[in-house]
């Protein structure tokens, strides 16, 4: 957490490693908080908040980001957007899994799965919009899950995965005050890239 805070060499008041493993919504929330008012201190114009390491690493490699721009948001991307909005940068992508944006996507704030769900029948019904048969579009509002409707997808992944984020994207910039610019990057499980809305 040090490199993320700006603090590098010295001593770490954290303890003998300065790693912070928040333990409770409030404190992920108060790190959160903490880690944007670092990199504004910073100077830093691009932020990314992310939901998972994967997604993390993707978009760090991607823009070439220090430690000190990558905001570990976890399921809290609403506090996140919600604390930008008295706290702006210039520029934010947000990166995460499909299933946890496709939640954002249907304006679900708090990501975690005891607080929100996938919308299967959004989902499906977006396939649908992108040109899915019948029988695809009976087997997507049939899915368990978002992982599910992506598989079934087939060669329309890409087109859903586009629309998701675009979604999510409006969700976003509409938590938002209006001075930050919003990029919705959607990774797989490999720390591929299977749309970016936005950037």
């Amino acid at each position: 957490m040090n490199a993320r805070l700006g603090i590098i060499g010295g001593l770490s008041i954290l303890g003998s490693t300065g790693i912070v493993i928040p333990y409770s919504c409030a404190s992920w929330v108060h790190s959160i908080h903490c880690a944007i008012d670092a990199a504004r201190a910073a100077g830093l114009e691009h932020i990314a908040a992310a939901t998972g390491t994967t997604s993390e690493r993707a978009v760090q490699r991607l823009y070439s980001l220090p430690d000190h721009a990558l905001i570990d948001t976890g399921d809290f991307v609403g506090a996140t957007l919600k604390y930008l909005r008295n706290h702006p940068v210039g520029r934010l992508t947000i990166a995460g899994a499909f299933a946890k944006l496709a939640k954002l996507a249907s304006g679900h704030l708090d990501l975690h799965s005891a607080r929100s769900r996938v919308d299967i029948p959004a989902l499906a019904e977006m396939l649908t919009d992108l040109g899915a048969d019948v029988s695809g579009a009976e087997a997507a509002r049939s899915a368990r899950g978002a992982a599910e409707i992506l598989a079934l997808a087939g060669d329309r992944e890409e087109a859903l995965a586009r629309l998701v984020a675009a979604r999510a994207r409006g969700v976003a910039l509409a938590t938002l005050s209006g001075r930050t610019s919003v990029e919705i990057a959607i990774v797989d499980r490999e720390g591929r890239f299977l749309a970016r809305v936005g950037g």
